[in-house]
């Protein structure tokens, strides 16, 4: 399937921030960045990953009201630039190349350094209470563990061939690991941005797909 289509959706979304930080985007750079995503071995870090996550900014902007700041878009659009599922730093590399990517493009510095601290974010998901624009991506970034169980079986597979590397039985541990820590996290600090309500239901959701996922670890 062609992701011609949402990549050309993306790129503009891009530009758009790129311009409403105050800087001048340079398109085939864009083109560039966005289209790294759906290289290989990426099969969930794509730009899928990326539009359902500007997908559900949107979304819970509009449930609270206001903007969706320049930096969150940027900060989507670069938060995974850098992916290699043998590395620990990807988090890191990917905020450098925003900052050099940014500042070539005379973004406002104030947003470059946002940007770079949201990206870095990413790496633990630990926002801290009112900060907006790092809970918009955190959430946003979490969006698919509370994602209907069909997408959420999809991005189970695809994080799995990612990481094909990985003998099984280590991958069972190693993810059983993760499991065990955004279960905790769900359910000490749960989804952060949005009613109530809203939130309550995203974090059942959430845990039950993390639960069906243990469950396919140790059976």
């Amino acid at each position: 399937m062609s992701h011609e289509p949402r990549i050309a959706r993306l790129v503009d979304r891009v530009m758009g921030a790129v311009e409403g930080g105050g800087g001048q985007p340079d398109r085939a750079a864009t083109v560039d960045l966005v289209a790294c995503h759906d290289q290989p071995p990426r099969r969930y870090h794509t730009t899928r990953h990326l539009d359902e996550m500007l997908a559900e900014v949107d979304r819970l902007v509009d449930l609270d009201g206001g903007a969706v700041p320049p930096a969150v878009v940027l900060a989507v659009a670069t938060h995974d630039a850098v992916y290699d599922p043998t590395a620990a730093d990807n988090e890191a590399r990917s905020a450098d190349l925003a900052i050099d990517l940014l500042t070539a493009w005379d973004v406002d510095t104030d947003v470059v350094d946002e940007v770079a601290r949201l990206v870095r974010l990413t790496a633990q998901h630990d926002a801290a209470a009112g900060d907006r624009a790092g809970s918009l991506l955190v959430d946003a970034d979490l969006w698919i563990l509370a994602s209907p169980g069909d997408r959420y079986d999809d991005y189970r597979a695809d994080v799995r061939a990612e990481y094909g590397h990985v003998p099984d039985d280590d991958w069972r541990r190693g993810r059983g690991a993760v499991l065990d820590h955004l279960d905790r996290r769900l359910a000490t600090v749960g989804y952060l941005v949005g009613p109530p309500q809203d939130r309550a239901r995203r974090t059942a959701a959430a845990r039950a797909n993390l639960a069906r996922e243990r469950a396919t670890l140790t059976a």
